[in-house]
């Protein structure tokens, strides 16, 4: 039974196969002068347009390696940034090397480092983000604690954990920072209040 349906579906295969051969339909599929250059013509400018889109890219993808080639080396140059910090808070902090007659000497050469930071940061836009007192923009900072506080509205940053920086219009790094919230004690007074 399924041989004979598999004949019958081969033997009509044929005839189609035949009949799509004969002089009638060669001739159905033949293509006027006019209808292949309007095909010839849609092929070019698909292919102009193609090499339009490409270049436009390559372009895009050369001004990006451009703008933010150093992305990846400015992100790591923060670090020589916060250890310079984080050795001037050490040591001003330090007991020992308070009474030293030197220490004020050093903390400048210090100061004078960061300084230089500064500027070749700031030369190769990278810029630090202004956090404090500002309102929390999660683009930018990174809550890493909540502050009660009703002397400002909440979501007002009120201390910078450690500093954001931008890489032209890019974030490079976001601000750790502590966001107000209300006090507990409010909530409880307004709900026993109710």
């Amino acid at each position: 039974m399924e041989n004979e349906t598999k004949n019958e579906e081969n033997s009509n295969n044929l005839k189609r196969e035949s009949e799509a051969e004969t002089p009638e339909n060669t001739e159905k599929k033949e293509i006027s002068p006019e209808d292949k250059l309007k095909e010839t013509e849609d092929k070019l400018l698909r292919t102009l347009a193609e090499l339009e889109n490409q270049r436009r890219r390559f372009e895009k993808e050369v001004k990006d390696a451009y703008d933010f080639g150093g992305f990846n080396f400015a992100k790591e140059t923060l670090a020589l940034m916060d250890n310079l910090q984080r050795a001037k808070d050490s040591i001003s902090k330090e007991d020992s090397l308070k009474r030293s007659k030197d220490l004020p000497e050093f903390i400048k050469n210090i100061e004078i480092l960061e300084k230089d930071l500064i500027t070749i940061f700031e030369r190769n836009k990278i810029k630090k983000i202004n956090s404090e007192n500002k309102k929390f923009d999660p683009n930018l900072h990174q809550a890493m604690l909540e502050i009660e506080n009703n002397e400002v509205e909440p979501g007002t940053v009120l201390q910078e954990i450690q500093p954001g920086y931008m890489f032209g219009e890019r974030l490079l790094r976001p601000s750790f920072v502590g966001v107000s919230k209300k006090k507990i004690e409010d909530n409880k007074e307004k709900e026993d209040k109710k």
